[in-house]
């Protein structure tokens, strides 16, 4: 009897030995267990970032706060063109009396009426070219004519503006006749420039000895030239 009991609680002890062992290798096993999934857990997070598409190409997956982060709106401003600045305008050049062209022409026609209104800029441009006075110019055509009025004869039927003798003969008479107003204003600013001008007769004072018979001829041109000027 003692030797059964003997036996039977060393089998005892040896099951107990066994069970204590078999618990001890699950619990190491559920540990190591536990350390794998942390350490797969680790491993897919790091790895978070990317996956394989179907073709096995790794692409970045961007997490909402990384896109929040990432992502900003982008507005295209474009540049407010620089205003073009309009060009200065060149003022008309000074050509006589502190004149412009277009002032001078003006001007004379004020003091040019009947037939040669509106003529003031033909007497100015031409008068300038050939350097003379064109307030002299004009102040010896109405002397003679009468168109700050109203023109005379001559004017109206011949274009002679300047009392000018020559043929073809106006109406068959001494004073010239010309085919048209602008060749009988040509002419007329020629003759003074070649037969008086070019010989230094630049005044009332000397071109009338030469230009009339009267001895007050200059000094009814000069009240013209200053008509003229006060207008």
């Amino acid at each position: 009897m003692k030797s059964e009991s003997k036996i039977i609680t060393i089998l005892l002890a040896s099951l107990v030995g066994t069970i204590a062992i078999g618990m001890t290798i699950q619990s190491n096993m559920e540990r190591s267990k536990t350390v794998l999934i942390e350490n797969k857990a680790s491993h897919v997070a790091k790895e978070s970032n990317h996956i394989k598409d179907e073709e096995g190409n790794t692409e970045k997956v961007i997490s909402r706060e990384e896109e929040s982060a990432d992502v900003k709106e982008v507005v295209a401003i474009e540049p407010t063109p620089e205003p073009t600045p309009e060009p200065t305008p060149t003022p008309d050049p000074v050509v006589y009396d502190g004149l412009t062209m277009n002032q001078l022409a003006d001007k004379l026609n004020r003091s040019l009426g009947s037939s040669l209104s509106g003529t003031g800029y033909t007497f100015a441009s031409k008068s300038l070219a050939l350097g003379m006075d064109p307030y002299m110019a004009v102040a010896i055509v109405l002397h003679e004519t009468g168109c700050q009025w109203d023109c005379s004869y001559l004017v109206k039927a011949c274009n002679n503006v300047g009392g000018m003798k020559g043929s073809p003969g106006c109406g068959g008479g001494a004073y010239a006749s010309f085919a048209n107003l602008d060749q009988g204003i040509e002419s007329y600013l020629n003759n003074l420039y070649k037969n008086y001008y070019a010989y230094g007769l630049t005044t009332p004072e000397t071109i009338g000895p030469k230009y009339a018979a009267s001895t007050s001829w200059a000094s009814k041109v000069n009240w013209y030239i200053n008509a003229i000027r006060e207008k």
